[in-house]
């Protein structure tokens, strides 16, 4: 496994955001662009030098790449993560995970365990995932 101490809570907001990304298989164009979109907007990202981004995200893929890979960066995320961006990291996670207007099962399995992971309770998780889904609604 990919030696690594501490990460920063920009690098572990990237690594929710890219390991729902590649939960499916693949990284798509529309995913990778809001990825950088939210590393752009969002307040939690302030101070984040944005030429890391893409070694970030190659960093996560590599790590995933490894047996038990999935795991670490699970790990590291939960150790990076201050709880007062917990719920933040869920909505990136959705916010990826609708990118493509469709959410995979694979992306519906690490949502789910990102929610258990990170502590949100049901509740929670159903307010942040309608809101998620009521920005893309069209008529």
């Amino acid at each position: 496994m990919t030696k690594m101490n501490t990460i920063s809570h920009h690098t572990a907001l990237i690594y929710v955001m890219v390991i729902i990304s590649a939960a499916d298989g693949s990284m798509s164009e529309s995913e990778l662009r809001i990825i950088g979109e939210l590393t752009k907007a969002l307040p939690s990202f302030k101070g984040f030098d944005h030429n890391r981004l893409l070694a970030i995200c190659q960093e996560c893929a590599q790590i995933l790449q490894e047996p038990d890979g999935a795991d670490a960066v699970m790990g590291l995320i939960k150790e990076a993560l201050p709880d007062v961006l917990h719920e933040t990291a869920y909505w990136v996670a959705l916010e990826v995970a609708l990118a493509d207007r469709r959410i995979a099962l694979e992306e519906l399995r690490v949502l789910d365990a990102l929610r258990h992971l990170l502590d949100i309770d049901k509740l929670t998780a159903a307010a942040i995932e309608r809101g998620a889904r009521a920005k893309y609604q069209v008529a």
